[in-house]
């Protein structure tokens, strides 16, 4: 009887410890992902050539956010036919090509004004990925309002474009901080309730695919929520 109670902890703590390693790689690529994305920002617009290429080249610009679209909805949808190396290293490639099309915003808004947003989206994010992570009521009916209300900022943005209307604007602006701070929280618990799903398995490339996928899904919501938070923070040059 001992010997068997011995046995079942030590399996329940090493499914805690697989777990517990793959919830911590999905914040570990996460924040390496927004590293990749920031240092590439900062070496465009650096380069003041580069920069100009890219603002004064409407085809290129479009085609990098085609390739960033496409480089998600790949991962989405084939990340589990792929090797681990080989979504590692897509994700690696969505985040510089992110860090180029996000340059503009170091050439628009000054240093400090991105840097308070930076933090305030970081302690944002954070506090609504703990509050994911412990809370127990099942967020999947809040996820999926939420990802409806996400589909209708797209198409109310690409509308807004031709309209080119302030208060709209501002509304939707608002809208879309209070949709990725949910996002985060609802993200959270679906990945981490995935992980548990899965992670008797192990740490294998399987799991790891699930955690780069989770980071992927994170790296998102933080990257939009900093976006939206900027209209409201950022001081123009």
């Amino acid at each position: 009887m001992n010997d068997y109670s011995y046995l079942e902890q030590e399996e329940s703590m090493g499914l805690s410890r697989s777990f517990s390693v793959l919830m911590r790689n999905v914040y570990t690529w996460m924040a390496l992902g927004l590293l990749m994305t920031a240092l590439t920002s900062l070496i465009v617009v650096r380069d003041e050539n580069l920069l100009y290429t890219i603002a004064t080249r409407p085809p290129l610009m479009w085609g990098l956010l085609i390739a960033e679209l496409a480089m998600v909805l790949i991962l989405s949808v084939r990340i589990m036919k792929m090797s681990f190396p080989v979504a590692g290293l897509m994700f690696a490639a969505y985040a510089i090509l992110n860090g180029l099309t996000m340059a503009f915003i170091f050439a628009v808004y000054t240093a400090e004004s991105i840097a308070t947003t930076f933090f305030i989206t970081a302690g944002t994010f954070a506090g609504m990925s703990v509050l994911g992570y412990t809370i127990k009521r099942d967020l999947s009916q809040v996820g999926r309002i939420l990802y409806m209300l996400l589909i209708g900022l797209i198409i109310a943005t690409i509308v807004n474009i031709f309209m080119k209307s302030s208060g709209l604007g501002m509304i939707l602006n608002y809208l879309g901080v209070l949709i990725f701070v949910g996002l985060t929280a609802y993200d959270t618990q679906k990945i981490k309730n995935m992980l548990m799903m899965y992670s008797e398995a192990g740490v294998t490339d399987e799991t790891n695919k699930l955690a780069l996928l989770g980071s992927l899904s994170l790296y998102l919501d933080f990257v939009n929520l900093f976006l939206y938070l900027l209209r409201f923070f950022g001081n123009r040059r």
